[in-house]
């Protein structure tokens, strides 16, 4: 299964640049959509086991399916209720079933954490960056939209966000939190590698370029959850220039540290009347 995804990704630079900016963006979407599938089939596979071709068997499974899917997305409105931190007693109450019910359908608390996470991602996160990345939009447009969408939908949904990334749920839900950062990471990899090829310039650094991004993002917008110092729209106006910036500056150099190095971007000196000292 890795090697069979590692393959895809490793063609997908070079079919969107052949296909041109649209590829580009159709690149970033399969690469999400393929590390979406490594996640489903190796992290985050519902406890179900494989069954016999017996009828009895087959329906039971598929009831067990359905009713473990009612039961996550039952869970995500409670923790949009009752906050990040709720445990199974406040979700079984929430539900309206006992705990024995939960764990019918979920080996512990971790499992439904992880099942929440992959949730969260395939049908809230996934579809509004893969529509984004879709659009027709210019390289300052997409910086700025994909960051956007990152924050409202952080913002809209601060506790689901919380209880699938950040709270103590075990090494499953860290695993589907890696997970996720992951196909961030590798869609705007994608895209990055896409658009510089488009231009000439050399791609070798697209991975640490993207780390950046996503990190950057995603560090600032947990930090704003918390202490909310300006409003939405200011972060992402915040976040954006500094992404553009780098971008600017990684095109302006060719994508070329050599040339970055020899002469670095300046900037206006400080008058010498304002000196900063350094802390």
């Amino acid at each position: 299964m890795q090697t069979s995804v590692t393959h895809e990704l490793l063609l997908l630079p070079l079919m969107a640049t052949a296909q041109g900016p649209a590829g580009a963006a159709r690149a970033a979407v399969n690469a999400a959509a393929i590390l979406t599938r490594e996640l489903e089939q190796r992290l985050l596979a519902p406890a179900v086991e494989a069954v016999a071709s017996d009828g009895r068997k087959q329906r039971w499974a598929r009831h067990k399916e359905e009713r473990r899917a009612e039961l996550i997305v039952g869970t995500i409105d409670a923790v949009r209720e009752l906050g990040p931190d709720c445990g199974m007693d406040e979700i079984a109450r929430s539900l309206g079933v006992s705990k024995t019910v939960l764990y019918r359908y979920f080996a512990d608390k971790n499992d439904l954490a992880a099942a929440v996470t992959e949730s969260f991602i395939q049908v809230t996160l996934l579809p509004r960056l893969t529509e984004t990345l879709t659009e027709e939009l210019d390289d300052y447009e997409l910086v700025r939209a994909v960051i956007s969408v990152y924050v409202h939908t952080v913002d809209a949904e601060p506790n689901v966000y919380r209880y699938c990334l950040h709270s103590e749920n075990g090494r499953h839900s860290v695993a589907a939190a890696a997970a996720a950062h992951r196909i961030f990471t590798e869609s705007i990899e994608s895209t990055l590698r896409s658009r510089l090829a488009a231009r000439d310039a050399e791609t070798a650094g697209s991975r640490t370029w993207a780390l950046a991004i996503v990190g950057s993002v995603e560090q600032s917008v947990d930090r704003w959850l918390t202490e909310q110092w300006v409003t939405a729209d200011r972060l992402i106006d915040e976040l954006a220039m500094l992404v553009w910036g780098g971008v600017v500056a990684v095109v302006n150099a060719r994508g070329s540290t050599d040339v970055f190095t020899a002469a670095p971007p300046t900037i206006p000196p400080i008058p010498p009347d304002r000196a900063v000292a350094n802390p």
